[in-house]
């Protein structure tokens, strides 16, 4: 159980990063997007979901194992909210690349209620949350920017 839970809350150890662990893992999020791409939009939305649930119970066995609240080690929150500011959009570079930098722009500024999740929750859900909500703001973000973008 340890080592699935260092393999999946560090995704594939990208959180073991020496620097930006965070825009490391939502980087090697890149693929599994691509992956998931090919499925129905309703499909997609389900399996997104389900891989939320999934990033709180392994964000909070991470947090147990590390001894320490949302520890850079931990990148499947990234990998979350990366799915989620994706919701829709099309699986081209420019589509990605868009995505890519919108949701590290809103998970670095954790606009409300990212920032409060974030700092009220101390658990796996926390740990998480705070990347679903900037995911949300970098989806709708993303989805503007593509839409003006020749």
């Amino acid at each position: 159980m340890k080592k699935f839970v260092i393999v999946s809350a560090t995704w594939f150890g990208t959180g073991f990063a020496p620097f930006a662990s965070g825009t490391v893992g939502t980087a090697g999020a890149i693929p599994f997007f691509l992956l998931l791409s090919r499925m129905p939009l309703s499909l997609y939305l389900l399996t997104t979901v389900a891989f939320t649930v999934f990033a709180c119970w392994s964000a909070g066995f991470g947090e147990e194992l590390w001894g320490e609240h949302d520890s850079g080690k931990i990148v499947i929150d990234e990998v979350a909210g990366y799915l989620v500011t994706m919701i829709a959009v099309p699986a081209t570079w420019l589509g990605v690349l868009t995505g890519f930098v919108m949701f590290r722009i809103f998970d670095i500024v954790k606009p409300q209620p990212a920032r409060w999740f974030d700092r009220s929750l101390k658990n796996g859900y926390g740990v998480v949350m705070d990347d679903i909500v900037a995911g949300i703001y970098a989806c709708a973000a993303t989805h503007l920017v593509l839409r003006f973008l020749p």
